[in-house]
């Protein structure tokens, strides 16, 4: 498999084509060590399986990791004896070791694995491939934690599967629900720029793949499966725990400090409607006003923090004036850097002096809601206080950002049909090239 191709040129998802001259669509790698017993009758009835019902070509890849026992005469029986049946012998162990190894060498468009227990009941294979080989999504993984999946195991391995995936959503921010199923696939193509990234060789191979290909934005289908513990299994339940959660740490360091180059996965596929430039529709507004809008309600509470603060020694008019006047300034410049992306010193205390512009209309309007409340009301509650500046800075809110945008920070690119957010090495030269053994 190529790893030297440019970050960011792959093609538009699109359907696979039946390959020509017998080249498979699908190649599945069934990563084994010391399976003397169990291979041989795992890979018959896949193979029985893919002839029976999947419609594409297909190659099923047994990769021997450095096995000591008979393993390697088996498979090469089975190469032998089955057509599209492959063999491959590593001398050092780790499945990711494998599964690199394996797809890395593989011409197949779809590239899938699944533990030789055969834990996963074999009707999901194709859905598992079919939104791969559509075009839909990019990598698909089977989960046993989904609603409509039936599993059978114990109470033991149950635990440790839901513990590990809270660990991973709330640790690593995963949104996938299960990182352990040994039922898994990936396009060639993306496989082609994501495991370059991946340096664990052993059991948390899978599991760093889906994070990284999730924080670059990578697609990723769930398919339900029917699963039946193996009660052979010779997983190691603690050992493999202890390397997952290392991982985790580093996976999760890395993303913490950038050290991860996921900017060149990052929009990498043409085809993205939102890189797709829309008449009368200004390019990045909506990421403005997402950006927009998340400073604007941690600057609101950290206005009412202030006037609330500031109403324990003034009246409510100063109390409102410096509260307003210190947020504002937050305000401006988390803006300035979040929302409309301006960088370094250059007009900076510019941007602040129009900011306090803002900052005085957004006064007007909050001390003009005040005076009017104390005119109807006489001495309201602090309460009613609030309610009435929170209804007033929603209608600044709305005037701010337009001000902002068309006033203190205009988009002085002069093309503002183009999405600000691409960036251009997504598409290598300015142009959009779109064509159209078991775990626990």
């Amino acid at each position: 498999m190529r790893t030297d191709i440019a970050p960011g040129t792959l093609p538009a998802r699109e359907h696979l084509p039946v390959r020509p001259g017998g080249t498979p669509v699908l190649d599945v790698v069934i990563p084994v060590y010391n399976e003397e017993k169990d291979l041989e009758p795992c890979v018959m009835r896949l193979h029985s399986h893919l002839a029976r019902t999947f419609p594409y070509g297909f190659r099923i890849t047994v990769a021997d990791n450095a096995s000591t026992d008979r393993t390697p005469q088996v498979a090469a029986a089975l190469e032998a004896s089955l057509p599209g049946v492959r063999a491959y012998r590593l001398e050092l162990k780790g499945r990711g070791r494998a599964l690199r190894a394996v797809w890395a060498a593989s011409d197949a468009p779809v590239l899938a694995y699944m533990d030789v227990d055969l834990s996963t009941d074999l009707n999901a294979l194709l859905p598992l491939v079919a939104p791969l080989i559509s075009g839909h999504s990019d990598l698909a993984i089977g989960s046993r934690l989904a609603r409509s999946s039936r599993v059978v195991r114990g109470a033991k391995r149950e635990f440790i599967s839901r513990t590990y995936n809270l660990i991973l959503r709330g640790s690593l921010a995963a949104r996938f629900s299960d990182a352990q199923c040994g039922f898994k696939a990936i396009r060639r193509d993306v496989a082609e720029r994501l495991l370059p990234m991946v340096e664990d060789t052993g059991w948390f191979f899978d599991t760093e793949l889906l994070v990284l290909a999730e924080r670059a934005g990578l697609r990723i289908h769930e398919v339900p499966v029917d699963w039946v513990d193996d009660p052979d299994s010779t997983v190691h339940l603690v050992r493999t725990a202890v390397d997952d959660l290392k991982g985790v740490w580093r996976v999760g360091r890395a993303l913490a400090v950038g050290a991860l180059p996921l900017d060149r996965l990052a929009r990498p596929f043409g085809d993205d409607p939102r890189d797709r430039g829309l008449s009368g529709v200004p390019g990045g507004l909506t990421r403005q006003l997402v950006g927009f809008c998340v400073v604007g309600a941690l600057s609101t509470l950290f206005y009412l923090l202030l006037y609330s603060l500031f109403r324990t020694g003034a009246g409510p008019q100063p109390a409102n004036a410096a509260a307003l006047l210190v947020s504002a300034v937050a305000n401006t410049a988390a803006n300035r850097r979040l929302t409309f992306g301006v960088r370094g010193r250059e007009r900076v205390m510019r941007h602040q002096a129009q900011g306090l512009v803002v900052f005085a209309i957004g006064l007007a309007l909050t001390s003009g809601s005040l005076a009017a409340l104390d005119a109807a009301a006489g001495s309201p509650s602090h309460g009613t206080e609030l309610a009435v500046l929170i209804v007033a800075n929603l209608a600044a809110t709305v005037l701010r950002f337009l001000l902002f945008r068309a006033w203190v920070f205009p988009d002085r690119r002069g093309d503002t049909l183009t999405a600000p957010h691409a960036p251009a090495a997504a598409y290598g030269d300015g142009t959009n090239t779109s064509t159209t053994g078991t775990r626990r």
